[in-house]
Order: structure tokens, then sequence, then C-alpha cells
């Protein structure tokens, strides 16, 4: 799931290779905020995160071809209904992807041509710099235990993120992906609120499944996922109410 600099992902306002000479003295610290997040409604997931995020958020697939996983985090652009204005988490027992956490560090390819990948960052966050306090990232010329830390949480990252790639590929090939509609009703709105523009695994074709196909996904892990995927569409009431109760809610009418 890298992306070379030149397309630069979702948060993501610049790259640069992380560099032993030129960051010698840049160190880390812990941030108790996170305002990139502020009215970002749809996170990337990995496969890996299905069962601990669907307890609390939904998971669905963007549309068209290209289809990815991602937690809902509101049902509506420019809606975080978790996190504050100052960035901060309002409910401590949402699941935070991983895609937040490796943030401001991604694994990239620096050239379109190049097979290795390279641990880079994002100059912009507020978390990384030549700050006075801090975690070192380098001593004596080398990557701390720290650096050491980010980069292997980013390979497993990548990791993660070759196994969803065949998890959708599977859902495609087994023709389970179908448009997604949910429809929501308020209390005291005569007119319910349509959400659409979204995947979802069909459950009708699901059970449909017969003989080999049905082994298949069991050998593979795949049924569970996809069950982690239906459970979590269970929370989308609990998030439209709290876009409510924070008063962000859309005007009654379809939303596409």
């Amino acid at each position: 799931m890298a992306s070379a600099p030149q397309s630069l992902p979702l948060f993501y306002n610049a790259l640069e290779p992380l560099s032993s000479e030129t960051h010698a003295a840049f160190k880390m610290r812990m941030l108790d905020r996170a305002t990139f997040l502020v009215g970002q409604h749809a996170i990337p997931v990995t496969v890996d995160e299905f069962v601990m995020a669907q307890r609390t958020l939904p998971i669905v697939f963007t549309s068209g071809d290209d289809a990815i996983p991602i937690a809902l985090m509101g049902l509506n652009e420019g809606v975080n209904v978790f996190i504050g204005d100052d960035g901060k988490l309002t409910e401590d027992t949402v699941y935070v992807p991983a895609y937040v956490r490796r943030y401001p560090f991604m694994l990239a390819r620096l050239r379109p041509d190049a097979e290795e990948l390279s641990l880079c960052f994002d100059p912009t966050g507020e978390a990384i710099g030549a700050f006075d306090d801090g975690e070192a990232l380098f001593a004596d010329g080398k990557p701390t235990e720290v650096v050491q830390n980010i980069l292997s949480f980013n390979e497993q990252f990548e990791q993660a993120g070759a196994r969803t790639a065949n998890f959708m590929v599977e859902l495609r090939e087994l023709g389970l992906l179908m448009e997604g509609e949910v429809t929501l009703q308020v209390e005291g709105n005569e007119q319910p609120f349509i959400y659409r523009g979204f995947q979802m695994v069909n459950e009708e074709k699901l059970n449909e499944l017969r003989g080999d196909q049905l082994r298949k996904i069991q050998k593979s892990g795949l049924l569970p996922l996809i069950y982690a995927h239906l459970f979590s569409l269970s929370t989308l009431p609990q998030i439209f109410d709290r876009q409510v109760r924070l008063g962000k809610a859309p005007v009654p009418q379809l939303v596409n």
C-alpha cells in the first residue's frame, strides 16, 4: 500500500527519505493529538485489523474496481465523531487504524522504477524535527531503537497491505461485492438519511457459495474476515447517533 512520493497518500503533504546525515539531530516526540485526523471520516484499514476495528467502526469498501477496505470514523465528508477540533481523541475505546498510527512515517519507492522501499516521513508533521526534547532517531550515525521499531511497524503494515490486496482479489473473483446502501432514521425527521457510494459484501451471494468455493474461503481465512466486515455494519447507527448528538448530521435528504 506504499505510494510513490509524487502521488501522496491521505494525510501526507510531502515525503522525505529519513537520513542519518540530513536528520542526525532529529528527535521524535510523543503527541497527545492528531490534528491531521480532524475531519477525516474514512481511513484505510488492512485485513489484519478487521477483528479489532469491527467492534467500534464500520468497515466498508470504496467504490470502483480498485476498491480497498476503509473504516468509517464518521458518515459524512468532513466529520470525524471521535476526534475533537483540537485533534484529541474523544473516545478512548475506539480503534485507531494502523494507517493513522504509522504517520508521519511510511515506506515508499523513491523512484517509480525502484524495487526497494525506503523509510520516509512527512517533514510537515509535528512529531519529528530538531527538537530539544524527544527521543533521538540517530546516535553515532546509526538508527536508534526508536527508528528500528518504526521500520518494523511499517514493514508489518506493508505485509498486511499485501494480504489485504489478495483479500480484495478473492472478493472480486467470487463476485461478492455489491454497491452498498444504508438507510438511517432519526426520531423527529420524516425523511430518512440514505448513504450510498461504497461497496459491501452481498450476503445473499455469500450464502449461495457451495462446494469448492466455500471450502476455499474457509481454508484461506477469508470467511472470518467477511463476517468481521458484516458484523461491523451494526455500528453504523452508533456512528450516526454520535453525529446527531454533535450537531453534525446532514440535512434530511438523499446523501450520495
